[in-house]
């Protein structure tokens, strides 16, 4: 009996911090693989700078290891924690340090007691689009051109992201959805070369649908 217990305790702590290694190890892995992703989709468009420092508030221990505490492998860790907490705190330190995210472009408007949502300048709205591509590539074993266009269709972030930045957004993925990856990089490299000197958040106005 006493050996049986034992042999439960040990088993149990074993299993523990073999669970805990796996996710570690596969939250990285997962995390790296999609930031190298992006990092050469920002390079093929001329985000150079954007490119190198993609993403690397994620190896902060406060995104980290909320990552590999809800690491599940088919989703990003985010959901898990939002649907087992209430929220995410690792978002919240994400969102406010990466422009690429339309969250990062919300800010309070005192004079209607309300917040608004500042349109996205042009090098920052196409970083979110590669970063669409990359991570329905990352979760999406069969990922093709317009995985990213269906996941942002089905979603609901285009409700609160304000009608500009969801209008340009689905502009540039449906893009993409129509004309392939080769083709849709060097039209996004087209509009970073011709918009990276805006210093308005009025870009891209010359989009029509």
């Amino acid at each position: 009996f006493i050996t049986y217990i034992l042999y439960n305790r040990c088993y149990n702590i074993f299993m523990q911090n073999f669970s805990f290694l796996y996710r570690l190890t596969h939250h990285f892995k997962t995390i790296t693989k999609h930031k190298i992703i992006v990092t050469k989709l920002c390079f093929r468009c001329g985000l150079i700078k954007q490119g190198l420092l993609y993403d690397l508030s994620k190896y902060s221990p406060i995104e980290f290891l909320s990552g590999v505490r809800y690491y599940q492998g088919y989703r990003s860790p985010i959901d898990r924690e939002r649907e087992v907490v209430g929220f995410s705190k690792g978002w919240l330190h994400h969102e406010g340090r990466n422009p690429h995210h339309w969250e990062y472009w919300i800010d309070k408007d005192y004079s209607n007691l309300t917040f608004k949502v500042i349109t996205m300048p042009a090098n920052y709205l196409i970083e979110s689009i590669l970063d669409r591509m990359a991570a329905s590539k990352n979760y999406n074993p069969n990922y093709d051109q317009r995985a990213p266009l269906e996941f942002f269709d089905k979603g609901r972030d285009r409700i609160f992201m304000g009608e500009e930045n969801a209008r340009r957004i689905r502009y540039l993925l449906n893009y993409l959805a129509e004309n392939g990856e080769e083709k849709a990089l060097i039209y996004y490299s087209e509009l970073y070369r011709k918009y990276k000197k805006d210093n308005t958040f009025d870009v891209l106005s010359d989009i029509k649908i």
